[in-house]
């Protein structure tokens, strides 16, 4: 006879065993935007498990085929990251053959991501309420720079401006330098993260009630988000906030400190008992109980003569060697990291940070691995970008159950003598 706990550990298991890819293998989607803020929701889904079919115009496909600095063999290796784990199809969508196969999919699949202009789905005949007669649903995701509605809602919109307007960009960089920008597209990524958030909600009520709704992701509110107590700091104290460059005001220590062999580490060692303990591994023990630096509020008003004390010690000890003083002695620290470092760290490779996946014509191509950690299903970059349309067989035919008569129109092609 089998125990209530024995019978549930062997549903589990036969659960689990479903989603061995990740915890969205039942989940299909259609991605049907370009660059980046559509494409890195569709691979935040596909790094889960979900079937990313990403929808391509015949004639070119996604730019971001073509971006990236370095091309070996005059590919992007931006494009085996963005589209990894994807199926690619070629539609035509300005074209009545192409927008009904569209809607044909649209009923095979849970949720549909967009970033087009609004308004660029409407005039196709695919708006949200024209998809929903077709499956009532269906999840709509649409990441724009503006949203979907409001006086900006019809500008263009990239990441850039989404990070200017959402407040980001002003408090980036050294105070004496116009504001700065990050070294990736972080607007793009922030508004691709929250329709990600927002799709997966979507789901889970769709699932239990039968209907789909409209995710409406813009890039400005998606940084705006990310800004802290920004806005009633301004409204009720009247502050506004600036570029510190590479500190935050009256938190110290918590800087980026040179070594003896040139590198940078970045020290944090603001809270009290923690700057007890940098004081120790600095053989400076009485700088814990110096009434310049005894509390939080006192190390934030003597924030630029500590740097210096710290940076004049920091700047006599090779870089590795500081690390492991400083591990040992509990205080945190990481050292500034460009790829070269990730590749040869010990805890990087330990948590498997970077995988390989095999490119027909790049060889092997590393990349970073999927995150958040999910501990029994964690999902997997399973495969690189794809060629363009590599999957319209695939789709069309055992998806579909289409003819190549009707494939070739969907796709745009000439049909077949």
């Amino acid at each position: 006879m089998t125990t209530p706990q024995s019978s549930f550990s062997g549903d589990l298991h036969g659960i689990l065993s479903k989603f061995h890819r990740g915890p969205l293998t039942d989940v299909r989607v259609l991605e049907l935007g370009q660059l980046l803020a559509g494409p890195f929701c569709g691979q935040l889904l596909g790094d889960m498990g979900a079937e990313v079919i990403k929808v391509e115009d015949p004639g070119r496909g996604d730019p971001m085929r073509e971006w990236g600095r370095e091309k070996p063999h005059g590919l992007s290796l931006w494009w085996p990251v963005i589209a990894r784990n994807k199926h690619s199809v070629t539609i035509d969508l300005r074209s009545p053959h192409g927008q009904q196969a569209l809607r044909d999919l649209v009923a095979h699949s849970d949720i549909l991501v967009e970033n087009f202009r609004p308004g660029t789905m409407e005039r196709w005949g695919l708006s949200y309420d024209e998809l929903s007669q077709v499956n009532p649903a269906l999840v709509m995701v649409r990441v724009t720079g503006f949203g979907q509605s409001g006086p900006y809602s019809s500008r263009a919109g990239y990441g850039a401006i989404g990070e200017a307007m959402g407040g980001l960009r002003y408090v980036m960089g050294d105070p004496s330098t116009p504001p700065a920008r990050a070294g990736i597209s972080i607007g793009d990524a922030l508004a691709a993260v929250f329709a990600t958030i927002g799709g997966l909600s979507a789901l889970h009520l769709a699932r239990e009630t039968g209907r789909g709704q409209v995710v409406d992701s813009a890039i400005y509110e998606a940084v705006l988000s990310m800004m802290e107590s920004l806005i009633p700091e301004y409204a009720l104290a009247g502050y506004v906030r600036e570029r510190t460059g590479s500190i935050l005001p009256n938190v110290a220590p918590s800087n980026i400190y040179p070594t003896a062999d040139g590198e940078l580490i970045l020290i944090a060692a603001n809270q009290d008992s923690v700057f007890a303990r940098l004081a120790e591994v600095m053989g400076r023990q009485e700088l814990a109980s110096d009434e310049r630096y005894r509390t939080h509020s006192a190390r934030g008003a003597h924030q630029a003569e500590l740097d210096q004390l710290i940076a004049s010690w920091t700047a006599s000890i090779p870089a590795v060697e500081l690390a492991e003083l400083l591990d040992r002695g509990g205080v945190p620290q990481g050292r500034i990291y460009t790829a070269k470092e990730m590749f040869v760290d010990q805890h990087f490779a330990a948590r498997n940070d970077i995988v390989t996946l095999p490119h027909p014509t790049l060889g092997e191509v590393p990349m970073h691995n999927v995150a958040p950690r999910l501990s029994l299903t964690p999902g997997a970059v399973r495969s690189v970008g794809p060629e363009l349309g590599e999957h319209n067989d695939e789709v069309f035919r055992d998806l579909l159950g289409y003819s190549a008569q009707q494939q070739q129109a969907a796709t745009g092609q000439p049909p077949s003598q």
